[in-house]
C-alpha cells in the first residue's frame, strides 16, 4: 500500500525527535514541526494545468531550499549541483523503467533507493547534507519526470505517496549508513562512560 513506509518512518522520526531527542538540541522543536507538517499535508494536492501536485512534496522541497540557503555561497553552489545530479539519476531511472524494464532485477523502490543513497554518500560527507540533496533532488526529479512524460500523455502525480515511500526508504538507508560510519565513536564513548562509572563505584 502506497504511503505505509512513509507514515511508519516519519511517525517514528517525529516520536524520536519529540520524546527522545535531548531537549538541549536547538533544532528539536524545528524538526518536530517540519516532520508533523509533512505528515499532515501528505494527502492534500492541488492542480496546476494538467499536473497534480501533492503538498508534502512541495513543502519538503521548500524546506530543503531554506536550509541550503543558510550555508555559505560555495556550499550552496555545490549542494545545488549535487541535487541536480540526484534529479538526473531519478528521472533516468524512471525513464529506463518505462522503455527498458528488463533490467529491473528486483523491487524497483529498493533499486532506486540504493542507487540514490550511494550517490548521496559519494557526493556528501555529513548526514544533513546527504538528506538535503536527496530530498531536493528527488522532488526536482519528480517535477522533471512529470513534465517529460506529459508529452506522451502519461499521467504522473508529483510528490504522491509512492514518491514519499521512496524518499523515506532513502532516508532510512542514509541514517543507517551514518550510524555505521559513527558506530566506532559511539561505542568508544559508551565504554568510556561505563569505565568511569565503575571507577567511581569502586
Amino acid at each position: 500500500m502506497d504511503g505505509a513506509l512513509f507514515y511508519l518512518v516519519f511517525w517514528s522520526l517525529w516520536v524520536y525527535v519529540t520524546f527522545i531527542l535531548s531537549r538541549q538540541n536547538p533544532y528539536r522543536f524545528q524538526l518536530a514541526a517540519i516532520i508533523l507538517t509533512i505528515i499532515i499535508f501528505s494527502n492534500y494536492s492541488f492542480s496546476i494545468g494538467n499536473f497534480e501536485i501533492y503538498s508534502s512534496g512541495v513543502l519538503m522541497l521548500l524546506f530543503c531550499y531554506f536550509f541550503i540557503s543558510q550555508q555559505k555561497r560555495i556550499s550552496i553552489i555545490y549542494q545545488l549541483i549535487c541535487s541536480l545530479i540526484i534529479s538526473v539519476a531519478y528521472v533516468s531511472f524512471h525513464l529506463f523503467e518505462i522503455f527498458d524494464p528488463v533490467w529491473i532485477i528486483f523491487n524497483k523502490d529498493w533499486m532506486l533507493g540504493i542507487c540514490l543513497g550511494f550517490l548521496a554518500i559519494t557526493l556528501q560527507k555529513s548526514l544533513k547534507e546527504r538528506l538535503l540533496i536527496v530530498v531536493s533532488g528527488t522532488m526536482q526529479g519528480e517535477l522533471l519526470y512529470a513534465y517529460t512524460v506529459s508529452k506522451f500523455q502519461f499521467p504522473s502525480p508529483i510528490g504522491a505517496l509512492a514518491y514519499l515511500d521512496v524518499c523515506s526508504l532513502v532516508i532510512v538507508l542514509l541514517m543507517a549508513w551514518s550510524f555505521l560510519e559513527n558506530a566506532g565513536t559511539i561505542f568508544q564513548q559508551y565504554f568510556q562512560f561505563m569505565e568511569k562509572g565503575k571507577q567511581k563505584s569502586s
